[in-house]
Protein backbone atom coordinates (compact mmCIF):
# COMPACT_ATOMS: atom_id res chain seq x y z
CA UNK A 1 0.00 0.00 0.00
CA UNK A 2 1.29 3.41 -0.60
CA UNK A 3 1.20 5.72 2.07
CA UNK A 4 2.18 8.48 0.33
CA UNK A 5 -0.91 8.72 -2.39
CA UNK A 6 -2.85 8.29 0.17
CA UNK A 7 -1.68 11.42 1.88
CA UNK A 8 -1.97 13.18 -0.94
CA UNK A 9 -5.39 12.50 -1.48
CA UNK A 10 -6.63 13.27 2.05
CA UNK A 11 -4.41 16.58 1.62
CA UNK A 12 -6.08 17.70 -1.55
CA UNK A 13 -9.74 16.68 0.20
CA UNK A 14 -8.99 18.93 2.76
CA UNK A 15 -7.92 21.52 0.48
CA UNK A 16 -10.99 21.41 -1.24
CA UNK A 17 -13.04 21.71 1.37
CA UNK A 18 -11.20 24.51 3.28
CA UNK A 19 -11.83 26.43 -0.16
CA UNK A 20 -15.56 25.46 -0.29
CA UNK A 21 -16.10 26.39 3.04
CA UNK A 22 -13.98 29.90 3.29
CA UNK A 23 -16.52 30.64 -0.42
CA UNK A 24 -19.54 29.39 1.96
CA UNK A 25 -18.76 31.85 4.85
CA UNK A 26 -17.38 34.54 3.03
CA UNK A 27 -20.94 34.95 0.44
CA UNK A 28 -23.25 36.32 3.66
CA UNK A 29 -20.46 38.48 4.44
CA UNK A 30 -19.92 40.29 0.88
CA UNK A 31 -23.42 40.77 1.00
CA UNK A 32 -23.26 42.71 4.50
CA UNK A 33 -20.56 44.92 3.28
CA UNK A 34 -22.76 47.91 2.96
CA UNK A 35 -24.14 47.02 5.74
CA UNK A 36 -27.60 46.02 4.65
CA UNK A 37 -28.70 42.67 2.75
CA UNK A 38 -28.84 43.13 -1.07
CA UNK A 39 -32.35 42.24 -2.18
CA UNK A 40 -33.37 41.50 -5.74
CA UNK A 41 -36.70 43.59 -5.48
CA UNK A 42 -35.85 45.74 -3.30
CA UNK A 43 -36.35 49.62 -4.08
CA UNK A 44 -34.35 52.61 -3.23
CA UNK A 45 -35.21 56.11 -3.10
CA UNK A 46 -32.44 56.59 -5.88
CA UNK A 47 -33.99 54.55 -8.00
CA UNK A 48 -37.21 57.05 -9.03
CA UNK A 49 -37.27 60.83 -9.89
CA UNK A 50 -40.75 62.95 -10.68
CA UNK A 51 -39.99 66.15 -11.74
CA UNK A 52 -42.25 69.18 -12.56
CA UNK A 53 -41.62 69.75 -15.91
CA UNK A 54 -43.64 72.68 -17.11
CA UNK A 55 -47.05 73.82 -17.54
CA UNK A 56 -49.41 75.09 -20.65
CA UNK A 57 -52.65 76.46 -20.98
CA UNK A 58 -54.77 73.74 -18.29
CA UNK A 59 -51.92 71.03 -18.53
CA UNK A 60 -49.56 70.42 -15.94
CA UNK A 61 -46.83 68.16 -17.09
CA UNK A 62 -44.88 65.66 -14.89
CA UNK A 63 -41.80 63.20 -15.83
CA UNK A 64 -41.51 59.96 -14.13
CA UNK A 65 -38.52 57.88 -14.18
CA UNK A 66 -37.36 54.89 -12.65
CA UNK A 67 -33.86 52.83 -13.05
CA UNK A 68 -34.80 49.24 -12.92
CA UNK A 69 -31.17 47.39 -13.00
CA UNK A 70 -32.71 43.73 -12.80
CA UNK A 71 -36.03 44.41 -15.05
CA UNK A 72 -38.36 43.06 -12.87
CA UNK A 73 -42.23 44.31 -13.43
CA UNK A 74 -43.20 46.99 -11.33
CA UNK A 75 -46.59 49.27 -11.07
CA UNK A 76 -47.09 52.59 -11.88
CA UNK A 77 -49.50 54.26 -10.04
CA UNK A 78 -51.11 57.97 -9.95
CA UNK A 79 -53.84 59.14 -7.10
CA UNK A 80 -55.83 62.33 -7.62
CA UNK A 81 -56.15 64.52 -4.51
CA UNK A 82 -58.88 62.30 -3.33
CA UNK A 83 -56.28 59.27 -3.01
CA UNK A 84 -58.66 57.80 -5.68
CA UNK A 85 -56.28 55.83 -8.79
CA UNK A 86 -56.72 57.57 -12.00
CA UNK A 87 -53.45 55.23 -13.64
CA UNK A 88 -52.32 51.80 -12.94
CA UNK A 89 -50.01 50.26 -15.16
CA UNK A 90 -47.34 47.42 -14.96
CA UNK A 91 -43.69 47.77 -17.03
CA UNK A 92 -40.37 45.89 -16.97
CA UNK A 93 -38.26 48.78 -18.55
CA UNK A 94 -34.95 48.92 -17.32
CA UNK A 95 -34.36 52.67 -18.09
CA UNK A 96 -38.27 53.84 -17.83
CA UNK A 97 -39.55 57.28 -18.50
CA UNK A 98 -42.77 58.24 -19.12
CA UNK A 99 -44.30 62.34 -19.50
CA UNK A 100 -47.75 62.21 -17.67
CA UNK A 101 -49.92 65.05 -18.46
CA UNK A 102 -52.51 66.11 -15.78
CA UNK A 103 -55.09 68.99 -17.10
CA UNK A 104 -55.70 71.35 -14.32
CA UNK A 105 -59.18 72.63 -14.20
CA UNK A 106 -58.93 73.76 -10.61
CA UNK A 107 -56.77 76.17 -8.94
CA UNK A 108 -54.40 73.29 -7.10
CA UNK A 109 -54.07 69.53 -7.74
CA UNK A 110 -52.09 67.26 -5.81
CA UNK A 111 -51.05 64.23 -7.71
CA UNK A 112 -49.85 61.04 -6.06
CA UNK A 113 -47.08 58.98 -7.99
CA UNK A 114 -46.02 55.43 -6.47
CA UNK A 115 -43.72 53.00 -8.06
CA UNK A 116 -44.49 49.35 -6.18
CA UNK A 117 -42.61 46.65 -6.67
CA UNK A 118 -43.79 43.17 -5.27
CA UNK A 119 -44.05 44.98 -1.22
CA UNK A 120 -41.82 47.51 -1.83
CA UNK A 121 -42.94 50.97 -2.78
CA UNK A 122 -41.49 54.90 -3.30
CA UNK A 123 -44.07 57.66 -3.34
CA UNK A 124 -43.99 61.04 -4.44
CA UNK A 125 -46.71 63.82 -3.72
CA UNK A 126 -47.11 67.27 -5.02
CA UNK A 127 -49.17 70.50 -4.90
CA UNK A 128 -49.83 72.68 -7.37
CA UNK A 129 -50.73 75.79 -7.16
CA UNK A 130 -52.24 77.82 -9.78
CA UNK A 131 -52.18 81.11 -9.36
CA UNK A 132 -54.11 83.57 -12.68
CA UNK A 133 -53.14 86.91 -12.80
CA UNK A 134 -54.48 89.54 -15.01
CA UNK A 135 -52.40 92.09 -16.56
CA UNK A 136 -54.19 95.50 -17.64
CA UNK A 137 -52.33 97.69 -20.38
CA UNK A 138 -53.88 101.06 -21.10
CA UNK A 139 -52.06 103.02 -24.10
CA UNK A 140 -52.88 106.64 -25.25
CA UNK A 141 -54.33 106.68 -28.60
Amino acid sequence: MNTNSFGTRVVKALSVAVVALVFFVSNPLTSLANGEINKKSGLTDGQVSVTYVGADNNNVVFRVEFENPTAEKFWLIIKNDAGEVVYRKQFSDTHFAKSVTFQQEDADIHPTFVIRNGENEIVRQFAVNRTVTEKTIVTKL
